[in-house]
């Protein structure tokens, strides 16, 4: 992977509910680890089959608590998270059986991914970040579903779409507890901010930590990053990672996206964000799997501008 830009997948949500799945309920694509775990692993399939090299579980908005609210044990949410990662895996399997050599130019991995405790909520505020609970709670929301996702096998944690530099400290301590690597996106409200409007600068400085292979952003307007990963780049020479939402705005009333044409997801413009030292790249809500195709190849031939750091070596 030396010398390449690590591509993740896309939209994991987007790609279900454009198979027919019906994700307006709280738990949102974690209902479909109870309801169908075949199309889980069929969208991870099509994401590695589109040149990903990362699949991202459905864990995001998987959680202890959130799955007790719909009805399930504490133990059966735990398997519940497991069970994301070996689909995930199952997908990677088939796609090394289906394409020899595949992990030539790079090792394909399994992201676990941890979303903020306010996608829990299910009431918008990973976009802004302003749940009250401390540090101590936060901790202990997430370090079981961290623990289940490590011990299922997960290559590195995602911790994603994180809205507050309090939260992202909560995640990064625990990446140390554990002793497991991951990357750190934060989810922003514009050029300058995360979604709780604490400047990007003092997220990033969250990258210094060895634990932490990657830092950036996530699920934010294609229209914001350049300008977040200009001010990102400014005070880290770490590796950056960005995989913006498609472009469109959240409501948290519809539980569903609403259409802006200002700035959509472009391939071509996504990948000319190597130029701002960044190694890892992708999408997320709102983009596909022929996005990330797009993406692929718009990236071959490239040649990279910034560091770039991998989980192969252990």
């Amino acid at each position: 992977m030396a010398g390449e830009v690590v591509v993740l997948d896309g939209g994991l949500a987007t790609a279900l509910t454009m198979r027919g799945h019906d994700l307006s309920d709280r738990l949102w694509s974690a209902r479909v680890l109870l309801t169908d775990p075949e199309a889980i692993q069929a969208v991870h399939l099509d994401y590695y089959r589109a040149g990903a090299k990362v699949a991202t579980t459905a864990s995001y908005q998987a959680s202890i608590e959130g799955f007790e609210a719909a009805g399930s044990d504490r133990e059966t949410a735990l398997e519940l998270i497991r069970r994301s990662v070996r689909l995930a895996d199952a997908a990677r399997r088939r796609f090394r059986d289906e394409t020899p050599g595949s992990d030539h130019d790079g090792p394909l991995l399994v992201a676990g991914s941890v979303g903020p405790y306010g996608a829990m909520l299910a009431d918008g505020s990973e976009y802004r970040g302003d749940y009250d609970i401390d540090a101590a709670a936060l901790a202990a929301f997430h370090r079981p579903r961290m623990e289940a996702l490590v011990e299922a096998g997960a290559d590195l944690l995602a911790l994603e779409t994180v809205p507050t530099v309090r939260e992202a400290d909560v995640l990064v301590r625990l990446l140390e507890e554990l002793d497991v690597r991951g990357w750190l996106s934060f989810s922003c409200r514009d050029a300058a901010s995360t979604s709780a409007g604490e400047p990007i600068e003092e997220a990033v400085a969250l990258g210094g930590d060895p634990h932490v292979i990657a830092v950036g952003v996530n699920c934010t307007a294609p229209r914001f990053v350049p300008g977040l990963l200009a001010r990102a780049q400014a005070v880290t020479t770490g590796p950056l990672i960005a995989y913006p939402n498609g472009g469109d705005r959240w409501d948290p009333t519809s539980r569903g996206w609403v259409s802006d044409v200002d700035g959509r997801f472009d391939p071509a413009v996504v990948a000319g964000w190597t130029s701002f030292g960044v190694t890892w790249l992708g999408g997320c809500c709102g983009t596909t799997p022929p996005e990330i195709a797009q993406l692929t190849a718009q990236l071959a031939g490239r040649p990279r501008t910034g560091p770039i750091s991998t989980v192969a070596d252990g």
